[in-house]
């Protein structure tokens, strides 16, 4: 359940590798079936999106022959991506337990890539005005994702040696592929990986769905104990039946095996053992730098931070907010859900604004409760808050840019690529000490002078309150607060040790 390290596996390399022969990931392409619900920029509503991408954007890049399957959303424009129908998919009938329904797959490019993606074309399924929904035929909208995706690969005579599942979407693919699948010998040697990108969300249906997932016999494999109670855990099969396991961050492998971080989880997850792993995400620089940032006018790095002093002056005066040399600027752009530790804000911020001169630029959507406090507090101090409801690209930039401090007071976060992007932009992070924020950010220390961020332990107001005043306390400091801003922007979060630690385990699976 620790952090994959690529370099701890090298003593068991076959000694023809020690002598000077290239490892497989260098010699040997892999071949990577990719299935995910999101993918950025075409569908996204987290980080997965994110991750999607980028993995497969940088392992097509060194060479792999990786084939990312999606639905194609309603709300993707198909024709702009130039999408072409695969013959040997046109207008496929699948049956569904008693549902019949009809596909293609449709072939484009990553956008800004030449990384193959393969969209699941089926319009009964995919044409809502939402990524995911409500609806009684949510588990058939993702169960036609995994189905279409084993069945691409064996019309286009693709061998996999590996299956790369993420969340609870394809949580049931492991299970399909060793048993309504296993006859195919096509996939003889294929494994499974399943990533959890939040254990938080698990995929769970209600019973009768069973006759739809076309299981037979092997329905006996589903866990017996949830059956007796109702209800099928999709991402719990995954982690029942997928050859290893990983999440994206070392801290959150820990901290989801415990009863604590596991959502129920736990239990099946620590029977996993040492195949439970965590791998840091990576960010990608391409999008996020202030050094080239397309959405900054005002460009900066960290020997010259004056593009960052006119970011800020311009975005407050858009804002409409007063701006001030010294006033301390704090950021904040995330999904307004309980996750994200939005009630030690509650008490903190109100008298944090009403003693203090500084500004606070909020963007985000999601719980009422939340929404309705930033908004409430943009109206009580209105020359300091400015509050933006929804999702804004832009403005997502600016603030990371703009920003002094930027404010991550996690109740869980399994990775988080804001207080990534956010050391990059030198916006010292504020964050809570767990999962992924625990792996990329360092408390800050006055005495060594290391350290990129300010880091607290405890999910209370007291602990809150500290973080927050010892950020400010730092900003005010004309000798630690330049050191500060030159260790988090020098940190470096590129994808380029991920992917390898991914490659490195794609192998670990098929050599085991």
């Amino acid at each position: 359940m620790a952090d994959y390290d690529a370099a701890a596996t090298e003593k068991n390399e076959p000694d023809i590798h020690r002598s000077g022969e290239r490892s497989r990931s260098q010699n040997m392409p892999q071949r990577i079936c990719f299935v995910s619900s999101e993918v950025a920029p075409l569908a996204k509503a987290g980080g997965l999106a994110d991750v999607s991408s980028a993995l497969c954007r940088h392992l097509h890049e060194l060479g792999h022959d990786v084939r990312l399957f999606m639905p194609l959303y309603s709300s993707i424009n198909a024709s702009r991506l130039g999408t072409e129908v695969l013959d040997v998919a046109r207008d496929v009938w699948i049956e569904l337990g008693p549902h019949r329904y009809r596909y293609s797959i449709q072939r484009a490019t990553l956008p800004e890539s030449t990384a193959p993606v393969y969209f699941v074309h089926c319009p009964a399924l995919y044409d809502r005005p939402t990524l995911y929904t409500t609806g009684p035929d949510e588990h058939l909208r993702f169960l036609l994702l995994v189905r279409a995706a084993i069945e691409a690969c064996q019309r286009m005579q693709f061998a996999p040696g590996i299956f790369h599942c993420n969340d609870w979407h394809t949580g049931l693919l492991p299970l399909l592929l060793n048993s309504a699948y296993r006859w195919d010998r096509l996939f003889e040697h294929s494994k499974s990986l399943l990533t959890i990108h939040n254990v938080g969300y698990q995929g769970v249906f209600a019973d009768w769905t069973l006759g739809d997932l076309g299981l037979g016999a092997a329905a006996s494999l589903l866990h017996q104990d949830d059956l007796a109670t109702g209800r099928i855990n999709w991402l719990k099969h995954g982690v029942m039946y997928a050859d290893r396991v990983s999440t994206v961050s070392p801290t959150y492998a820990q901290e989801i095996c415990t009863s604590e971080g596991g959502h129920g989880l736990d239990g099946a997850l620590r029977e996993r053992g040492p195949d439970v792993i965590g791998i840091l995400n990576g960010v990608d620089y391409d999008d996020w730098d202030p050094r080239t940032d397309r959405h900054l006018e005002y460009h900066y790095g960290p020997g010259d931070l004056e593009g960052k002093r006119r970011t800020r002056d311009a975005l407050l005066a858009w804002l409409q907010i007063p701006a001030a040399t010294d006033v301390p600027v704090l950021g904040l752009v995330s999904r307004m859900t309980i996750q994200k530790g939005f009630d030690l804000l509650f008490p903190t911020l109100p008298e944090l604004l009403a003693s203090r001169d500084l500004r606070l630029v909020a963007l985000g959507s999601g719980e009422w409760r939340y929404e309705e406090f930033f908004t409430r507090l943009q109206q009580r101090f209105a020359h300091k808050v400015v509050y933006h409801r929804g999702y804004h690209e832009q403005l997502a930039h600016l603030i990371e840019a703009a920003s002094d401090l930027f404010l991550m007071p996690s109740l869980y976060e399994p990775c988080g690529l804001n207080q990534m992007y956010s050391m990059r932009y030198g916006s010292i992070p504020i964050v809570r000490r767990t999962g992924g924020l625990a792996d990329s950010v360092r408390m800050y220390d006055r005495s060594t002078g290391q350290g990129t961020g300010i880091v607290f332990e405890h999910f209370d107001v007291p602990a809150m309150r500290w973080a927050l005043e010892t950020g400010l306390s730092l900003h005010a400091d004309q000798e630690h607060w330049p050191r500060l801003l030159a260790n988090a922007m020098a940190e470096d979060f590129s994808w380029d040790r991920p992917v390898q630690q991914y490659l490195q385990l794609y192998e670990d699976m098929q050599s085991g």
